[in-house]
């Protein structure tokens, strides 16, 4: 059985796709590259939340999409846990009842304790009342991360982690990304437009325009030796 993800996706509006990836288990891959190139379709296809015209999503050897044999998992059924740019979080709700919400398919008695457990694994025990007004960026971001890692996901997808934080947040999320990459062995799939973010947290950077992949590879050789011209744009 194939472990990881394995994927090809042709689509043509309003986002224009027509990539193929590989993704092995415990491997960190960063899409990079202009707003509008598909960097955010293709975590949304993985997800189930777009339907391409034309593909195919593999993860763990279970069929997620075939478009030829007519399959297409509903997103509810798809093991992902996906972090909004927005982080999308109940505002009414607390950080401890935000990832209760993802536990439906636990008993009552045990939501609790596991989303206090997640909630603590991303270094937010002590805040588990709070709602996320009360929280800063960064923490309502981390919350986020507690949710989508309540779903045992196959896949973990993050829609643009870096862009809306300061920077000690950032130097801190890298070392959450790097304590979460040592203990699981998942692919991580995230989408930044900072080539610089992206080395520090992956393992393998592709490199994305109009809606294509331009050049892939791990993140010193390709700002080291870059081939394409967005690359050498990117690192310089």
């Amino acid at each position: 059985m194939a472990e990881g993800i394995t994927l090809r996706l042709r689509h043509d509006a309003p986002i224009k796709l027509d990539v193929q990836l590989t993704l092995a288990r415990g491997r960190t891959l960063a899409l990079v590259g202009p707003s509008g190139t598909g960097k955010t379709s293709i975590l949304r296809a993985i997800a189930g939340l777009l339907a391409p015209r034309d593909g195919q999503i593999s993860v763990n050897g279970q069929s997620w999409l075939d478009t030829q044999a007519g399959i297409h998992l509903r997103a509810r059924d798809r093991h992902v846990g996906f972090v909004f740019q927005s982080y999308a979080l109940f505002p009414h709700m607390s950080a401890r009842h935000n990832v209760m919400e993802a536990l439906l398919d636990l008993p009552p008695a045990q939501r609790q304790t596991r989303a206090d457990a997640l909630l603590a694994q991303v270094h937010l025990d002590g805040l588990e009342d709070r709602r996320p007004h009360q929280l800063s960026g960064g923490q309502q971001q981390r919350v986020a991360l507690a949710r989508a890692l309540a779903r045992d996901p196959q896949v973990l997808l993050l829609d643009e982690p870096f862009s809306a934080v300061d920077h000690p947040t950032r130097r801190a999320l890298h070392r959450l990304l790097a304590e979460l990459r040592a203990r699981t062995d998942i692919p991580i799939i995230l989408v930044s437009h900072d080539v610089r973010d992206a080395a520090d947290a992956a393992d393998e950077i592709a490199l994305m325009l109009d809606g294509r992949i331009v050049e892939q590879g791990a993140p010193q050789g390709l700002m080291d030796d870059p081939k394409s011209r967005l690359a050498r744009w990117l690192a310089g």
